[in-house]
């Protein structure tokens, strides 16, 4: 492999840094714990002083005040509410039933062979392509994009006579740096939302955030990302790499007749089912329609939709390939899925414990009034904010790797805030993901970064961390140079984000 260690050096450096100062941040649960305790400490030091500031909803004359939480009654608050805080964390029952339905359609094979079978039955000339659109397809299943797709698009690569690493390439930046764009709402869209919808009622206790809020622009950065990742792939990466001259690594993993066939009436299943989805939203009278005619009950029926879909399809595929036998495979599958989840569980029991917190003591609300109030005074409002928002997003996402647990904490402050300078919840939320997203493929701390070093060392086994950055650079810093503009402009046009998805608020 070519290296450039003038080049390489520096910026190696700057990110060993990076890894040093992140390894010695805590565990997200663990920096949870810290926030909790930092909350209860501000809210009586805040509380005692008497600090408020004055409502900036026109109508409220009443001030708001800073909550003292270890005083008599907040204590008696915090431990006479905890449970009920966790049973009733929105991201909670949110992310545990769709996995229902995609641990069923990932562990049955079904989501691994689609992958497969899309960057393998498309033209060379669009490979490259192909390769990186799937990685953004796969976030459906995040597992399966980084351990499917990463080492097919390496083997798919040296199978055409090209540099491997350079296809490891395509697929990581598709997986993790377009993570989010996508065309197919995905787990992680609910997800962000529920945590995005208390942070907006702090300022507005009725606002509700659509889980597809933001679906049309992320919808609109596949093809962006795709070419920008096809660019970055066949005019940079390629060439450094040069010549691959290691071994052939064999891949003896075909689809079998039986596994397309599974696919094909997954396949049928999906469109049958979508079209009953169809029948029930398009007449007036449809039964996922109000009784004015509204589309609520069927916004409010996604994640139930989304999990019923999977499971059809997993179950469809299972049943054919054989990968199912019977009621206890179906059983395995959603339990092996939920044991998978024990980590984020406990997660969400600290994070929902920290956002009641957050919002009881009312300190979101100050900092998002004196916040927005500061930034009006220096005249920082704006596009400028809002590219400024997305960059820090970006740099936090270099030490904390869940795009949940960031928005956790970012959200309370940042979305009242910029709900205070006139912009909705969704266009604060559409701003973290664009950040959240292009600088994943940089950070160490990413947990599958190491496997995807291992996945290279299969090819050179001197292949260490500052190699896979460098790779990974340019991808990188062009993802952030086609999204944020496209950003910008989709603002600037006034275009909707997604379906319920404003770009102003409007109180």
């Amino acid at each position: 492999m070519a290296n450039n260690k003038e080049k390489s050096g520096l910026f190696k450096k700057i990110l060993d840094k990076v890894e040093v100062v992140g390894n010695k941040l805590p565990q997200p649960v663990t920096l949870f714990a810290i926030l909790m305790g930092l909350i209860l400490i501000l809210s009586w030091i805040f509380g005692s002083l008497g600090v408020s500031v004055e409502h900036p909803a026109p109508d409220i004359t009443e001030r708001i005040n800073a909550i003292n939480l270890l005083d008599a009654e907040g204590i008696r608050r915090i431990l006479t509410n905890m449970v009920d805080v966790f049973a009733q964390f929105p991201p909670l029952g949110l992310v545990l039933a769709v996995m229902l339905g995609i641990g069923v359609a990932e562990r049955s094979g079904l989501i691994s062979v689609g992958l497969k079978i899309f960057v393998s039955k498309v033209p060379n000339s669009l490979i490259t392509f192909s390769i990186v659109v799937a990685g953004m397809f796969s976030s459906v299943a995040v597992d399966a994009g980084y351990v499917v797709l990463i080492p097919l698009g390496a083997a798919i690569f040296m199978g055409m006579g090209r540099h491997p690493l350079a296809g490891l390439a395509a697929a990581f930046a598709g997986v993790s740096g377009g993570f989010g764009a996508n065309i197919i709402p995905t787990g992680i869209d609910p997800l962000i939302a529920s945590f995005t919808q208390p942070a907006a009622q702090i300022i507005d206790p009725t606002y509700t955030v659509n889980p597809l809020s933001n679906f049309y622009l992320l919808a609109a950065s596949v093809p962006l990302v795709g070419l920008a990742g096809t660019w970055v792939t066949e005019k940079i990466i390629v060439p450094r790499l040069g010549t691959y001259e290691g071994e052939s690594v064999h891949e003896e993993d075909e689809i079998s007749p039986l596994e397309k066939k599974g696919l094909k009436w997954s396949l049928v299943s999906i469109a049958a089912f979508l079209v009953l989805i169809a029948l029930a939203i398009i007449p007036s009278n449809g039964v996922l329609r109000d009784v004015d005619g509204s589309l609520n009950p069927f916004y409010n029926s996604i994640v139930p939709l989304m999990l019923i879909l999977f499971l059809i399809a997993g179950l469809v595929y299972g049943i054919i390939t054989k990968s199912i036998k019977g009621d206890k495979d179906v059983a395995k599958m959603t339990g092996d899925s939920m044991a998978g989840m024990g980590g984020y569980i406990v997660l969400a029991f600290v994070a929902a414990q920290f956002v009641a917190y957050f919002n009881w003591s009312n300190l979101g609300l100050i900092v998002a009034v004196s916040g927005a109030s500061g930034l009006q005074n220096i005249g920082f409002t704006g596009i400028p904010l809002l590219v400024a928002f997305v960059l820090v997003s970006s740099f936090i996402n270099l030490l904390i790797g869940s795009a949940s647990a960031k928005w956790a904490i970012m959200a309370p402050i940042f979305v009242p805030m910029l709900m205070l300078m006139g912009y909705s919840p969704e266009t604060a939320q559409a701003a973290y993901r664009i950040g959240d997203s292009y600088s994943n493929i940089l950070t160490p701390l990413l947990p599958y970064f190491p496997l995807v070093i291992v996945f290279a060392q299969k090819y050179d086994k001197n292949i260490g961390l500052g190699t896979i950055i460098s790779t990974m650079l340019p991808y990188a810093l062009l993802f952030a140079a086609v999204r944020i503009p496209m950003f910008v402009a989709w603002i600037l046009l006034g275009l909707p984000l997604g379906i319920e998805g404003p770009i102003y608020y409007t109180p």
